[in-house]
């Protein structure tokens, strides 16, 4: 594993960012991001050297740091949610997900909203919450929006949690898909980039 994904990963734990944070900050898994902290720590099991999980570090901050390239590729990733609906609201997920939803919302002329998935709340008795301080997404028609899915626990998350407040997912988007999913609890799921291990 990268020398340089360990420092990171333990500069943020030492700042006190969670593990689902962290994994967001350097788009990893969970279960990378949790590896990457006990290495960091020392603290495996045994003190044995434990395998690193299976997944691909993501880098985007060439797109990121361009909000030129960042309405580009928001641009063809609300014409693929179309093909599914016109959506009332584009929720992004925090973090990144929500630069894309903000412009992908400019683009149609649609409310935006933010989701805060269970990863990034600290109470054990936690769910996903959509916040307030944003569009209303009850009765509404919605697309959902993040930057990589990893193993598809948050964006099913959302889906569930917008069902319950009456909303109806019309498609979930995201940039980079690294597990090769088509769809979570009846939703599609569309990606600009699908990676696959060969072998």
């Amino acid at each position: 594993m990268n020398e340089k994904l360990l420092n990171q990963a333990y500069d943020l734990r030492s700042r006190g960012f969670t593990t689902g944070e962290i994994a967001d900050e350097l788009n990893v898994s969970k279960d990378t991001a949790r590896w990457l902290i006990l290495q960091g720590t020392g603290k495996l099991k045994g003190d044995k050297e434990e395998k690193a999980p299976l997944d691909f570090a993501i880098n985007w901050k060439s797109l990121g740091g361009s909000s030129v390239r960042m309405k580009y590729v928001s641009a063809a990733m609300i014409d693929m949610a179309l093909e599914h609906g016109e959506p009332e609201v584009i929720v992004g997920i925090t973090v990144s997900g929500i630069p894309f939803a903000t412009m992908m919302a400019d683009i149609i002329g649609a409310d935006i909203s933010v989701f805060h998935p269970i990863k990034h709340r600290k109470e054990e008795d936690a769910q996903g919450a959509v916040s307030s301080n944003f569009a209303n997404v009850s009765g509404r028609r919605v697309v959902i929006v993040d930057d990589v899915i990893t193993s598809g626990r948050t964006i099913n998350e959302a889906i569930r949690v917008f069902r319950e407040l009456g909303a109806e997912p019309l498609a979930a988007v995201v940039l980079i898909d690294k597990k090769g999913i088509n769809e979570l609890e009846g939703v599609p799921v569309l990606s600009l980039i699908r990676v696959s291990r060969l072998g």
